[in-house]
């Protein structure tokens, strides 16, 4: 059987059975073994990241940190942390009403409650909100990791999760660092059977990010076949768990269809403003056929072979026989991104928590450094320098929507 399938030993004597509402047991016992290195390189990998764009932005005689705290969708999210919503709308060159109601409340809610408590300026605490957040969910990826394949795999899983080609959209005013941070420590939880932490985390990631729902989703698949598999006999926390997840995704929704003047289609309305809708793949075939046919940018093409390595990576992860969890959350993720429409230049930002994909890779990753270390850090030096000149490239230089 596959170790990727079965937890580490617990110890002899079991412990006290948990309360309903204790914390998840990593939370308990302190830091699993080797995290803090692990976390270190995370964190070294992200710090020059950004460096790297602050010299970007200097030699092209912009503010130090504005691609930072200013691009694209964070200066929506800021406007709606400073005023609300319904105060901002964009009229497109076709004519389409793009309203602030498109992006959830839970990313500029923190920004505007830190920059209450803090002195900071509403960029400032949208840069530490997303900073620390990143920490957190390279921690829970650690984490996860370390329950299946132990120290090693889990390392090179963080170390794999900081140089994506588009990590360096952790370290920017988005909400990839909120969402990923809540949904894998949602998903730890369901491996550890904490139900209603594996709940609550999945609701609050369902108010961060539309793709909240891929959480709630894995929650729900995850409970339905835990109760089937021991025939209904499953504590009352379970079902209160599932119940839980998707309520904050479900609840942003119907709220806009009041806003909208349509409960339960407003919010469809709105996104459908943006180009984004589901359209089962249409809207990727026709950019890839004219990618193909007549060529395009670096970033459009880097775009292109994430989501290809994407797909990719999803198929391998399956025949690993991960958790069900963990590729049902992965796979739902992937779905989105091939079939649904939007620019496709953002379609690689919305992998970036989908850190399960990356699993094969780190177990590779780890199997080379054992026979050849030199080549394991060649091919890691390579990724590293990758990502963090295309990070640049992408954040400081570029015209595509982040």
């Amino acid at each position: 059987m596959s170790t990727s399938s079965v937890p580490r030993p617990e110890p002899a004597v079991p412990p006290r059975p948990a309360g309903p509402f204790d914390l998840p047991r990593i939370a308990r016992r302190g830091t699993p073994e080797g995290a803090v290195p692990a976390l270190a390189l995370f964190a070294a990998v992200r710090l020059t990241g950004i460096l790297a764009v602050i010299a970007t932005n200097a030699l092209r005689g912009r503010p130090l940190l504005r691609t930072l705290a200013h691009s694209w969708d964070s200066r929506w999210y800021l406007h709606i942390a400073a005023e609300g919503y319904g105060h901002k709308i964009w009229l497109t060159s076709q004519g389409a009403v793009q309203t602030d109601w498109a992006f959830f409340p839970l990313y500029p809610a923190l920004v505007r409650a830190l920059g209450t408590v803090l002195p900071l300026t509403p960029g400032q605490a949208a840069l530490l909100v997303a900073w620390l957040a990143a920490g957190v969910a390279a921690y829970g990826v650690y984490a996860v990791g370390h329950l299946f394949h132990g120290r090693g795999v889990a390392t090179a899983l963080v170390g794999l999760w900081a140089v994506m080609p588009h990590a360096v959209e952790l370290t920017i005013a988005y909400t990839e660092s909120l969402f990923a941070a809540l949904a894998v420590w949602s998903l730890y939880c369901v491996l550890r059977g904490r139900w209603l932490w594996a709940g609550t985390l999945a609701a609050l990631a369902g108010l961060a990010r539309p793709s909240g729902f891929a959480v709630a989703g894995a929650v729900v698949l995850a409970a339905g076949y835990e109760a089937w598999r021991r025939r209904g006999r499953v504590p009352w926390r379970l079902w209160t768990g599932a119940v839980l997840a998707p309520l904050g995704f479900l609840g942003y929704v119907l709220w806009v269809g009041t806003q909208v003047g349509d409960l339960f289609g407003g919010y469809f309305t709105v996104q459908s403003a943006w180009a984004s809708r589901f359209d089962f793949g249409v809207g990727s075939a026709r950019f890839v056929k004219a990618l193909l046919l007549h060529g395009g940018g670096v970033v459009y093409t880097v775009a292109l072979l994430v989501v290809a390595a994407g797909v990719l990576l999803f198929a391998l992860l399956c025949l690993d026989r991960a958790p069900l969890v963990l590729v049902a959350f992965a796979g739902i993720l992937v779905l989105l991104v091939v079939a649904s429409s939007g620019s496709f230049s953002s379609k690689p930002r919305f992998l970036l928590p989908a850190f399960p994909l990356l699993v094969p890779m780190a177990r590779a990753l780890v199997r080379t450094w054992r026979v050849r270390p030199a080549q394991a850090v060649l091919v890691y030096g390579a990724l590293t320098l990758v990502s963090l000149t295309f990070g640049a490239y992408v954040t400081a230089v570029a015209h595509s929507p982040l």
